[in-house]
């Protein structure tokens, strides 16, 4: 796999679609792109399932990807669908063993019957702990307990770029949602890219895994902070009918689940680039 084309992944037939360039910015040495494309389609499908080992979700943009790239030191990464699936436990060790498991699984064969490929055992929710794919040339990060300057992000500085990026959804049969996706804005002295995957399996369960990418531009110092969070979807239920209005949309809207989510994992590294 090529790190710094993720478009050229084994799914990906963005030929097939009329033209369209890349957004893309370039700021003190800096480059910021991102690509949005259509669903992929059958062909390309059998294709990364074949590649990856286990069944795509229902909407895979496999040709979508934001990525940061730092010219001068050949420092780059990016966010695509390809790696984070490959992140997906493939032997079903982690696999919710609810009684959903079934039917998402006969759903799926149906939707996918078309391809010879046996649907095999592997965490059917699509959760992945992604954090990016990093350039051959990347330096490579090292463990701080620096945390992201919020202060600096809370600055009301013009935002010179905003995009936001779905990598794949599924809706695990009709029992919730599994969505990937990114959000990148850069201002003039330094971006934020927050890469989720928010789970959400009804009555079960409640997940969010966050990679935070944080680059100033003038230092060169770049932060990537990985969190997970998680609960039983109950336990949720019950925090938010405590303190607010309108549970139902609440418990669909990834940013509120956040403030209430107990943090299980977490860590930081840090990479100040070369000139």
């Amino acid at each position: 796999m090529d790190a710094k084309h993720p478009a050229a992944q084994p799914a990906g037939h963005a030929a097939a679609y009329p033209a369209k360039r890349p957004q893309e910015i370039s700021i003190q040495g800096f480059r910021i792109s991102t690509q949005k494309l259509p669903i992929l389609k059958a062909d390309p499908i059998e294709e990364m399932t074949k590649s990856l080992g286990i069944t795509p979700p229902e909407m895979i943009f496999g040709d979508n990807y934001v990525m940061i790239e730092h010219e001068k030191s050949g420092w780059g990464i990016n966010f695509n669908s390809f790696d984070a699936l490959d992140r997906v436990d493939k032997t079903g060790q982690s696999m919710l063993q609810v009684a959903y498991s079934k039917e998402w699984q006969k759903s799926r064969e149906k939707t996918h019957e078309g391809i010879k490929e046996i649907v095999k055992p592997f965490d059917w929710s699509y959760s992945t702990d992604y954090q990016g794919t990093l350039s051959p040339k990347a330096q490579p990060f090292t463990e701080t307990d620096k945390p992201i300057p919020v202060e600096l992000l809370m600055r009301p500085d013009p935002i010179l770029f905003f995009d936001e990026v779905v990598l794949y959804e599924d809706e695990l049969a009709d029992n919730g949602i599994a969505m990937l996706s990114c959000k990148i804005r850069v201002m003039p002295g330094r971006l934020l890219l927050l890469t989720r995957f928010f789970m959400r399996l009804d009555n079960v369960l409640i997940r969010l895994r966050d990679t935070r990418v944080y680059v100033d531009f003038e230092t060169r110092e770049v932060i990537r902070e990985y969190q997970s969070k998680e609960s039983e979807y109950e336990k949720v239920r019950q925090t938010l009918a405590s303190t607010r209005d309108d549970v139902p949309a609440l418990m669909r809207d990834a940013n509120k689940l956040s403030e209430v989510l107990p943090v299980v994992e977490r860590r930081c590294e840090r990479v100040v680039l070369d000139n």
